[in-house]
């Protein structure tokens, strides 16, 4: 597995798969060819059935460049390596450049055709399951924190960036109110949600108003950071800020759980997915709970059996959940399923804590289970707004 580094991905949302991986790629094809002429660009899959939606096509030309850029959203044609494609074409005095089909497989993270799709160039952690590492773990006489500071020694510093990000982006969150673009009008809700809290505290409520908070400026188009996706990137700065400010947790302990959380979720998009096109939103927000989870478990002084238990329970009861955004934009119905994994990532680590951390079904089972219930999946279901309740 390479470095959780490339899971907490920083930028502009909705999407990570749909806008910033795109916009990603644009970048790269532009640095080959600034000085063409006209640049032809094909969507298929997910991109581009739902791409209008997810800002796809907008953060390509504006990328490239609108006058000399053309989007195509091919719905006929798709590719087995992955669902979300592009093809870049560049073009000058009316010869053909380059033509460069590129693959956004989840989270922010790209991928061409000739690269392994589970592997990376970068790995740096030797084991790749979870029962691997508590193994090693048990072992060396060690937690997992120690674990992902052994394999990965330099990731704390990057990790206080992306923990300055995750507070900035709720904190915008609580002080805008109006209505989310697209033409649903949803209604922003944390600011709502951030007064009834400091009316009656609990932690729940805090818990929502974070989630909501970090959804909503996503769904706008803020910046967040991908947990492991931008639709799913609420979940785990709520449970992370609300054990800050509601249980007293340092920084310097809610550091160590998003190494917990990036640890999970990283063995997650090895062995399976993140992506909502590929395995549904079990993929997301389930993996999301999951590593939210974790890193509570750990909060609350869970061993690492414990933490395990309660990464399994997230993410099993998750299993199947489908990806089918309404009107193709990441607000309905999933900012809400920001704010409830939130909640049931707390439960998850409190049910796990009042056992030994011995259970019947592993994680690395439920991981995966994931993937081949994400691949039974019909495609309506995954991400292309065309079934479930997107279609209603």
């Amino acid at each position: 597995m390479d470095s959780i580094r490339n899971l907490f991905n920083i930028g502009n949302g909705p999407s990570s798969s749909h806008t910033m991986a795109p916009q990603k790629a644009a970048k790269m094809f532009l640095e080959r060819h600034p000085d063409a002429d006209f640049f032809l660009v094909e969507l298929f899959g997910s991109l581009a059935l739902t791409g209008k939606g997810h800002l796809t096509d907008y953060v390509i030309k504006k990328t490239l460049g609108e006058e000399r850029t053309k989007i195509v959203f091919n719905l006929q044609q798709s590719y087995n390596y992955h669902t979300n494609a592009m093809k870049f074409k560049a073009f000058k005095d009316d010869i053909q450049l380059e033509k460069w089909l590129i693959f956004s497989v989840g989270g922010g993270a790209l991928k061409e055709l000739d690269e392994p799709r589970y592997h990376s160039k970068e790995e740096i952690y030797p084991h790749k399951t979870m029962n691997e590492i508590l193994n090693y773990c048990k072992h060396e006489k060690i937690n997992l924190v120690e674990y992902v500071d052994r394999f990965d020694p330099n990731i704390k510093d990057y990790l206080q960036l992306v923990y300055d990000s995750m507070e900035k982006t709720i904190e915008k969150g609580l002080s805008t109110s109006g209505v989310l673009p697209g033409r649903l009008k949803v209604q922003r809700k944390a600011p709502s949600f951030h007064k009834q809290y400091l009316q009656n505290k609990s932690f729940s409520k805090l818990l929502y108003t974070y989630a909501l908070a970090t959804a909503e400026e996503n769904a706008s188009g803020g910046i967040v950071v991908t947990a492991p996706t931008c639709g799913s990137s609420g979940v785990v700065p709520a449970v992370l800020f609300a054990c800050r400010d509601y249980h007293h947790i340092s920084k310097e302990k809610i550091i160590e759980g998003l190494m917990i959380a990036g640890l999970v979720g990283n063995i997650i998009k090895f062995n399976a997915s993140i992506s909502g096109a590929e395995v549904g939103c079990q993929g997301e927000i389930g993996v999301a709970c999951s590593m939210a989870a974790a890193a509570e478990a750990y909060f609350l002084g869970g061993n690492n059996e414990q933490i395990e238990y309660a990464a399994e329970i997230a993410l099993e009861h998750h299993l199947g959940l489908t990806c089918d955004p309404v009107d193709g934009v990441v607000q309905i119905p999933c900012i809400e399923r920001n704010a409830i994994a939130a909640a049931k990532a707390f439960d998850a680590a409190n049910y796990a804590l009042m056992t030994s951390g011995i259970h019947f079904i592993s994680f690395d089972t439920v991981v995966e289970v994931m993937k081949q219930t994400g691949h039974d999946l019909q495609a309506k279901y995954k991400e292309t707004s065309t079934g479930g309740l997107a279609a209603k």
